[in-house]
């Protein structure tokens, strides 16, 4: 499993309706795409749940690097290129992933699917032990009956932890990260990823 992200900060006067328009039209397009785990289509919006920012801030779980790939150099990125200029991808290596109570709903945010989600990334000291750490980090994930989808992954270049949590409805009191609103999931090969705590 490889998790990616990119974040395109917007003026704090665009509007954001503009975004929902283009996920409401394209956010399909990746409904059935090749060794894709899920895409969840996030925003945040200044001024709500605590963002400083408008952003539009995608984040994937790809269950094969070729689908990964496959996206990057294709049609979808590159017309996101052109219409927002070429954002910085992160990308951090898959350690774990659990499934909720509600992953099975449909991938519709207000149903059963994802409404909102939280990103929490934790720098490892120079002393930290990594295996330790990222056995805590799976240790730490939500066991939360409105949990969607949890994951924890590694950026070894940064030594950085990323704790992805989707949730149904609004975020539960008290998790961590940096919220966001899901606008959308993709989830075409999620079942396919494989669930557990150790990798």
């Amino acid at each position: 499993m490889h998790a990616m992200q990119y974040e395109i900060t917007l003026p704090a006067e665009y509007d954001m309706g503009i975004i929902r328009k283009r996920v409401a039209e394209r956010g399909h397009l990746l409904d059935a795409h090749p060794g894709l785990g899920l895409k969840a289509y996030l925003v945040r919006e200044r001024g709500r749940d605590g963002s400083p920012v408008n952003q539009y801030a995608p984040f994937y779980l790809w269950r094969t690097a070729e689908g990964m790939n496959g996206f990057l150099w294709g049609p979808g990125f590159r017309g996101l290129s052109a219409d927002f200029g070429r954002p910085a991808v992160r990308h951090w290596l898959g350690a774990g992933l659990a499934r909720g109570p509600v992953t099975a709903g449909p991938a519709v945010p207000g149903a059963d699917g994802p409404a909102t989600a939280t990103r929490r990334t934790v720098r490892l000291s120079e002393t930290a032990d990594p295996a330790e750490a990222v056995e805590q980090a799976l240790a730490d994930l939500p066991d939360h009956p409105a949990l969607h989808t949890a994951a924890v992954a590694v950026d070894p270049s940064r030594w950085e932890l990323l704790q992805i949590a989707l949730w149904r409805g609004e975020v539960p009191d008290g998790a961590p990260g940096t919220r966001y609103r899901v606008l959308h999931l993709s989830r075409p090969e999620l079942d396919r990823l494989p669930a557990g705590r150790h990798w």
